[in-house]
């Protein structure tokens, strides 16, 4: 089984997260506070030197008002 960091659709998912960020024009500094967490790991998220286990991955998630179950069409 390949690890989850080093998977293309795992980075499809990476890069879902991020554009949503972007688009809706939320630094990383501002996604960090919502989420409770140091800027540098919403940076090492976003260029892929650290995985979201389940939980951060949900928090990632409603801090962009995102629909978690539709970042998973990405790991499909």
């Amino acid at each position: 089984m390949q690890k989850a960091i080093t998977s293309s659709k795992y980075a499809s998912l990476v890069g879902w997260l991020k554009r949503a960020r972007v688009d809706q024009g939320i630094s990383m500094r501002e996604l960090a506070t919502r989420i409770g967490e140091p800027h540098s790991f919403v940076q090492k998220v976003e260029s892929m030197e650290r995985r979201l286990d389940v939980y951060e991955y949900d928090q990632y998630c409603r801090a962009l008002d995102l629909d978690p179950k539709a970042g998973f069409e990405f790991l499909r």
